[in-house]
């Protein structure tokens, strides 16, 4: 079963970049990134950009309206993902554990539904 894992942390949270316990922390994610891969689990993963790119779209009685900036004001923003393929959810939370940023942020894990196209 693939499981998405999202990454959130607040702005000010973990590392500076920059810093030595910045690149300790990249490191950790290219590691992390690296074992996922040879496990066979690693389907995709990205970064994100700033949620000061984050651009909102909707429609309302058939009219498209755009806001700048995320659909929720909130402390901790979505920085980036992981797209596993695990056999459980106990395997997928035991991975997501192990992803850096869950020292000062949270991993959030949903089960995808996957449709056939």
């Amino acid at each position: 079963m693939q499981y998405l894992c999202l990454i959130y942390s607040a702005d000010n949270a973990g590392p500076n970049p920059g810093t030595p316990e910045f690149g300790e922390l990249m490191q950790g994610y290219q590691k992390f990134t690296d074992d996922l891969k040879a496990s066979g689990k690693l389907v995709h993963a990205d970064a994100l950009q700033p949620v000061t790119t984050a651009t909102t779209v909707t429609t309302e009685n058939g009219k498209v309206e755009v806001t700048d900036g995320p659909f929720a004001e909130t402390k901790e923003t979505l920085g980036g993902y992981y797209l596993m393929d695990c056999a459980t959810l106990d395997d997928a939370i035991e991975e997501c554990a192990k992803i850096p940023t869950a020292a000062h942020g949270r991993i959030e894990i949903r089960p995808v539904m996957v449709w056939d196209n």
